[in-house]
């Protein structure tokens, strides 16, 4: 659970909003800390093609969110990889993506 400025954000419901975007190959959301918020959303997306304009991408993923969740639980923050860490196993280890 995400706690940003005071609303709680169930980081799968993130995901699986941002998995309904023909654009998103694979996701992973986490928290990340915030002077203001405590917390903010942030998501690791793996695009299905590299996209040419990656801050029309990222407003484009936003707005995707927003229109499909309340605006509070959009992601403030989006970094763009080619692939997200996994285990031996095929398990996705978000701890990685903290660091």
């Amino acid at each position: 659970m995400i706690i940003s400025s005071g609303y709680n954000i169930s980081g799968i419901e993130v995901e699986n909003v941002l998995l309904e975007n023909p654009k998103v190959s694979e996701c992973a959301v986490i928290c990340t800390r915030d002077p203001e918020r405590g917390q903010v959303v942030t998501a690791y997306i793996v695009p299905t093609d590299q996209p040419k304009d990656e801050t029309g991408y990222i407003e484009d993923l936003q707005s995707f969110v927003r229109s499909r969740l309340a605006p509070y639980k959009y992601p403030r923050k989006i970094k763009i990889l080619t692939d997200l860490p996994r285990n031996e196993s095929g398990k996705l280890q978000r701890f990685r993506l903290k660091e």
